[in-house]
């Protein structure tokens, strides 16, 4: 029988320093580090590996679709901690979406898009 264990993916960041504080201010926590990457989690099963490599066309079309029990009080986070302001990124509101799911949208200082969201 196949079983999964873990899916990553590569996230890339333009400034990796500042990208590294970026994640940790979204509420990420991070694990081990290098020059070339690092590991970063919530909770048990939510983890991807942010790399110190960018291609401008690859991360402004990169999107990180994040599942939450309570989206409002992450976008209440993401405003508390001023992510816009202090790392010169784009925040778009919660709305409802037609496919069952209250979702807002953060883009990181790399232009990588993240959707965080909850099924309604």
């Amino acid at each position: 029988m196949l079983r999964s264990v873990e899916l990553k993916t590569f996230v890339p960041a333009r400034d990796f320093e500042l990208s590294k504080d970026f994640y940790q201010t979204m509420g990420f926590k991070r694990g081990w580090a290098d020059e070339q990457m690092a590991y970063f989690s919530h909770g048990e099963h939510c983890a991807f590996l942010l790399q110190n490599f960018y291609v401008k066309e690859q991360a402004e079309n990169f999107v990180m679709h994040l599942l939450v029990e309570e989206v409002d009080a992450w976008w209440e986070h993401i405003q508390a901690a001023r992510l816009d302001e202090r790392f010169d990124t784009r925040l778009i509101a919660p709305q409802d979406q037609p496919w069952g799911i209250r979702e807002f949208m953060v883009f990181d200082p790399s232009g990588v898009l993240w959707r965080i969201g909850q099924n309604t």
